[in-house]
Protein backbone atom coordinates (compact mmCIF):
# COMPACT_ATOMS: atom_id res chain seq x y z
CA UNK A 1 0.00 0.00 0.00
CA UNK A 2 1.50 2.96 -0.80
CA UNK A 3 1.06 6.92 0.68
CA UNK A 4 -1.21 9.32 -0.98
CA UNK A 5 0.37 11.43 -3.46
CA UNK A 6 -0.52 14.86 -1.59
CA UNK A 7 0.71 13.73 1.65
CA UNK A 8 3.86 12.97 0.14
CA UNK A 9 4.19 16.18 -1.60
CA UNK A 10 3.53 17.91 1.68
CA UNK A 11 6.95 16.72 2.54
CA UNK A 12 8.57 18.36 0.10
CA UNK A 13 9.86 21.65 -0.18
CA UNK A 14 11.45 24.02 2.38
CA UNK A 15 8.97 23.22 4.89
CA UNK A 16 10.21 19.35 4.44
CA UNK A 17 13.27 19.93 4.68
CA UNK A 18 12.95 21.59 8.09
CA UNK A 19 10.82 18.87 9.56
CA UNK A 20 12.34 15.71 8.33
CA UNK A 21 13.31 13.24 10.93
CA UNK A 22 16.38 11.97 8.91
CA UNK A 23 18.62 15.27 8.52
CA UNK A 24 21.49 14.40 5.65
CA UNK A 25 24.06 17.16 7.27
CA UNK A 26 25.29 19.01 10.01
CA UNK A 27 23.88 22.12 8.76
CA UNK A 28 20.44 21.20 7.97
CA UNK A 29 20.30 19.56 11.63
CA UNK A 30 20.77 22.75 13.10
CA UNK A 31 18.18 24.33 10.68
CA UNK A 32 15.75 22.20 12.08
CA UNK A 33 16.86 23.35 15.78
CA UNK A 34 16.09 26.35 14.89
CA UNK A 35 13.37 25.74 13.25
CA UNK A 36 11.58 23.69 15.76
CA UNK A 37 12.51 26.35 18.29
CA UNK A 38 10.88 29.06 16.68
CA UNK A 39 7.47 26.88 16.34
CA UNK A 40 7.88 26.76 19.97
CA UNK A 41 8.26 30.38 20.37
CA UNK A 42 5.91 30.94 17.98
CA UNK A 43 3.01 29.18 20.36
CA UNK A 44 3.46 31.32 23.41
CA UNK A 45 1.82 34.63 22.80
CA UNK A 46 3.46 36.89 25.62
CA UNK A 47 6.96 35.71 23.76
CA UNK A 48 5.52 37.15 20.79
CA UNK A 49 4.38 40.18 22.40
CA UNK A 50 7.77 40.63 23.63
CA UNK A 51 9.25 40.16 20.13
CA UNK A 52 6.81 42.71 18.95
CA UNK A 53 7.87 45.33 21.15
CA UNK A 54 11.84 44.90 20.23
CA UNK A 55 11.13 44.74 16.75
CA UNK A 56 9.34 47.92 16.76
CA UNK A 57 11.78 49.43 19.50
CA UNK A 58 14.60 48.57 16.62
CA UNK A 59 12.66 49.36 13.89
CA UNK A 60 12.05 53.03 15.20
CA UNK A 61 15.60 53.31 16.10
CA UNK A 62 16.96 52.46 12.48
CA UNK A 63 14.26 54.75 11.09
CA UNK A 64 14.51 57.62 13.08
CA UNK A 65 15.25 60.20 10.49
CA UNK A 66 11.72 59.59 8.70
CA UNK A 67 9.89 59.05 11.75
CA UNK A 68 11.60 61.68 13.89
CA UNK A 69 8.73 64.93 13.26
CA UNK A 70 11.57 67.74 13.61
CA UNK A 71 15.69 67.79 14.27
CA UNK A 72 16.31 66.95 17.80
CA UNK A 73 18.72 68.97 18.27
CA UNK A 74 16.96 72.02 16.86
CA UNK A 75 16.19 74.70 19.57
CA UNK A 76 13.38 76.82 20.39
CA UNK A 77 13.60 79.01 23.73
CA UNK A 78 10.03 80.42 22.58
CA UNK A 79 8.34 76.61 23.44
CA UNK A 80 9.82 75.62 26.27
CA UNK A 81 8.39 72.71 28.39
CA UNK A 82 5.10 72.32 26.19
CA UNK A 83 2.74 69.55 27.68
CA UNK A 84 2.33 66.54 25.19
CA UNK A 85 -0.19 67.00 22.80
CA UNK A 86 0.69 70.46 22.23
CA UNK A 87 0.82 71.42 18.05
CA UNK A 88 3.99 70.15 16.69
CA UNK A 89 5.22 68.41 19.80
CA UNK A 90 3.56 64.79 20.34
CA UNK A 91 5.19 64.63 23.30
CA UNK A 92 6.11 68.21 24.48
CA UNK A 93 9.13 69.85 24.35
CA UNK A 94 12.05 70.03 26.72
CA UNK A 95 14.20 73.10 28.98
CA UNK A 96 15.63 74.12 25.49
CA UNK A 97 12.22 73.55 23.32
CA UNK A 98 13.74 70.48 21.61
CA UNK A 99 10.76 67.97 20.36
CA UNK A 100 11.13 65.19 23.17
CA UNK A 101 9.56 62.21 20.68
CA UNK A 102 12.47 63.26 18.29
CA UNK A 103 15.30 62.98 20.85
CA UNK A 104 13.62 59.61 21.67
CA UNK A 105 13.72 58.39 18.58
CA UNK A 106 17.43 59.11 18.27
CA UNK A 107 18.26 58.24 21.38
CA UNK A 108 16.72 54.84 20.63
CA UNK A 109 19.51 54.12 18.33
CA UNK A 110 22.08 54.67 20.66
CA UNK A 111 21.34 53.01 23.47
CA UNK A 112 20.65 50.13 20.78
CA UNK A 113 24.05 50.21 19.63
CA UNK A 114 25.08 50.83 23.05
CA UNK A 115 23.44 47.55 24.32
CA UNK A 116 24.40 45.49 21.31
CA UNK A 117 28.42 46.07 21.99
CA UNK A 118 27.77 45.19 25.50
CA UNK A 119 25.82 41.77 24.58
CA UNK A 120 28.55 40.89 22.25
CA UNK A 121 31.61 41.54 24.84
CA UNK A 122 30.81 41.13 28.66
CA UNK A 123 28.94 37.94 28.51
CA UNK A 124 31.82 35.96 26.11
CA UNK A 125 34.07 37.13 28.39
CA UNK A 126 32.07 36.21 31.73
CA UNK A 127 31.16 32.72 29.77
CA UNK A 128 35.09 32.25 29.06
CA UNK A 129 36.03 32.82 32.50
CA UNK A 130 33.44 30.95 34.33
CA UNK A 131 34.20 27.47 32.00
CA UNK A 132 37.68 27.76 32.15
CA UNK A 133 37.39 28.37 36.30
CA UNK A 134 35.00 25.76 36.41
CA UNK A 135 36.26 22.92 34.46
CA UNK A 136 40.29 23.59 35.95
CA UNK A 137 39.56 24.13 39.70
CA UNK A 138 42.18 24.37 41.74
CA UNK A 139 44.51 27.18 41.88
CA UNK A 140 43.03 28.67 38.30
CA UNK A 141 39.46 28.55 40.02
CA UNK A 142 40.79 30.71 43.31
CA UNK A 143 42.40 33.06 40.65
CA UNK A 144 39.30 33.54 38.20
CA UNK A 145 36.60 33.50 40.96
CA UNK A 146 38.51 36.27 43.45
CA UNK A 147 39.42 38.39 40.45
CA UNK A 148 35.46 38.28 39.89
CA UNK A 149 34.24 38.75 43.21
CA UNK A 150 36.95 42.28 43.28
CA UNK A 151 34.68 43.42 40.78
CA UNK A 152 31.55 41.98 42.21
CA UNK A 153 32.12 44.46 45.35
CA UNK A 154 32.10 47.76 43.75
CA UNK A 155 28.69 49.22 42.65
CA UNK A 156 28.62 48.84 38.69
CA UNK A 157 27.54 52.71 38.11
CA UNK A 158 30.51 53.92 40.60
CA UNK A 159 33.13 51.11 39.00
CA UNK A 160 31.70 52.38 35.24
CA UNK A 161 32.46 55.68 36.11
CA UNK A 162 35.87 55.01 37.57
CA UNK A 163 36.55 53.41 34.09
CA UNK A 164 35.41 56.15 32.31
CA UNK A 165 37.46 58.08 34.11
CA UNK A 166 40.34 56.69 33.31
CA UNK A 167 39.84 55.89 30.02
CA UNK A 168 38.25 59.26 29.30
CA UNK A 169 34.95 60.46 27.25
CA UNK A 170 33.36 58.80 24.00
CA UNK A 171 30.83 56.06 23.40
CA UNK A 172 33.41 53.52 22.58
CA UNK A 173 35.09 53.88 26.65
CA UNK A 174 31.68 54.01 28.02
CA UNK A 175 31.09 50.35 26.19
CA UNK A 176 34.33 49.18 27.46
CA UNK A 177 33.98 50.71 30.81
CA UNK A 178 30.09 49.33 31.34
CA UNK A 179 31.35 45.75 29.83
CA UNK A 180 34.03 45.85 32.55
CA UNK A 181 31.43 46.14 34.80
CA UNK A 182 29.27 43.43 33.45
CA UNK A 183 31.35 40.31 33.12
CA UNK A 184 31.25 38.80 36.58
CA UNK A 185 27.45 37.43 37.23
CA UNK A 186 27.99 35.38 33.46
CA UNK A 187 31.28 34.29 34.73
CA UNK A 188 29.54 32.98 38.00
CA UNK A 189 26.65 31.36 35.95
CA UNK A 190 29.05 29.40 33.90
CA UNK A 191 31.22 28.59 35.99
CA UNK A 192 27.64 27.34 38.52
CA UNK A 193 26.77 25.24 35.19
CA UNK A 194 30.18 23.65 34.34
CA UNK A 195 30.63 22.60 38.54
CA UNK A 196 27.11 20.37 37.09
CA UNK A 197 28.44 19.36 33.44
CA UNK A 198 32.65 18.14 33.93
CA UNK A 199 31.21 15.60 36.06
CA UNK A 200 28.86 13.92 33.48
CA UNK A 201 29.56 10.83 31.86
CA UNK A 202 29.41 12.17 28.85
CA UNK A 203 32.60 14.45 29.51
CA UNK A 204 34.36 11.53 30.57
CA UNK A 205 33.47 10.01 27.11
CA UNK A 206 35.04 12.64 25.30
CA UNK A 207 37.59 12.84 27.56
CA UNK A 208 38.68 9.28 27.34
CA UNK A 209 38.64 9.54 23.51
CA UNK A 210 41.18 12.10 23.70
CA UNK A 211 39.88 15.04 23.31
CA UNK A 212 42.00 18.08 25.42
CA UNK A 213 40.43 20.57 28.42
CA UNK A 214 40.37 23.45 25.66
CA UNK A 215 38.35 21.24 23.12
CA UNK A 216 36.08 20.33 25.59
CA UNK A 217 35.42 23.36 27.20
CA UNK A 218 34.75 25.31 23.80
CA UNK A 219 33.08 22.60 21.76
CA UNK A 220 31.10 20.85 24.57
CA UNK A 221 30.90 22.72 27.84
CA UNK A 222 30.08 26.58 26.65
CA UNK A 223 27.63 25.62 24.33
CA UNK A 224 25.22 23.81 27.41
CA UNK A 225 26.02 27.08 29.18
CA UNK A 226 24.71 29.04 26.74
CA UNK A 227 20.93 29.08 27.79
CA UNK A 228 21.42 30.50 31.35
CA UNK A 229 23.58 33.29 29.54
CA UNK A 230 21.34 34.56 27.45
CA UNK A 231 18.47 34.24 30.21
CA UNK A 232 21.03 36.52 32.33
CA UNK A 233 21.54 38.91 29.18
CA UNK A 234 17.80 39.67 28.75
CA UNK A 235 17.48 40.54 32.06
CA UNK A 236 20.41 42.64 31.78
CA UNK A 237 19.59 44.99 28.96
CA UNK A 238 17.54 47.25 31.65
CA UNK A 239 20.32 47.40 33.56
CA UNK A 240 22.79 48.28 31.02
CA UNK A 241 20.44 50.67 29.84
CA UNK A 242 20.31 52.81 33.32
CA UNK A 243 24.24 52.65 33.20
CA UNK A 244 24.54 53.90 30.10
CA UNK A 245 22.03 56.56 31.06
CA UNK A 246 23.80 57.30 34.39
CA UNK A 247 27.59 57.75 32.66
CA UNK A 248 25.45 59.89 30.26
CA UNK A 249 24.14 62.24 32.76
CA UNK A 250 27.63 61.90 34.77
CA UNK A 251 29.19 63.44 31.50
CA UNK A 252 26.53 66.41 30.73
CA UNK A 253 27.01 67.66 34.18
CA UNK A 254 30.59 67.66 33.71
CA UNK A 255 30.78 69.20 30.59
CA UNK A 256 28.26 71.81 31.91
CA UNK A 257 30.46 72.72 35.02
CA UNK A 258 33.44 72.74 32.41
CA UNK A 259 32.03 75.57 30.50
CA UNK A 260 30.37 77.57 33.37
CA UNK A 261 34.31 78.02 34.21
CA UNK A 262 35.21 78.70 31.11
CA UNK A 263 37.23 75.19 30.12
CA UNK A 264 36.46 74.32 26.48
Amino acid sequence: MTDHPLANGARTGLRGWLTTDTPTSRTQARCIQTYLAWLGLARNPLAMLGLGIVVALVLAAVFAPLLAPADPLAQDLGRRLLPPGSPGYLLGSDELGRDILSRLLYGARVTLYIVALVVVTAPVFGLIVGTVAGYAGGWVDTLLMRMTDVFLAFPRLILALAFVAALGPGIGNAVLAIALTSWPPYARIARAETLTIRQSDFIAAIRLQGASPPRIVVGHVMPLCLSSVIVRVTLDMAGIILTAAGLGLSGARAHSRRCRNGVP
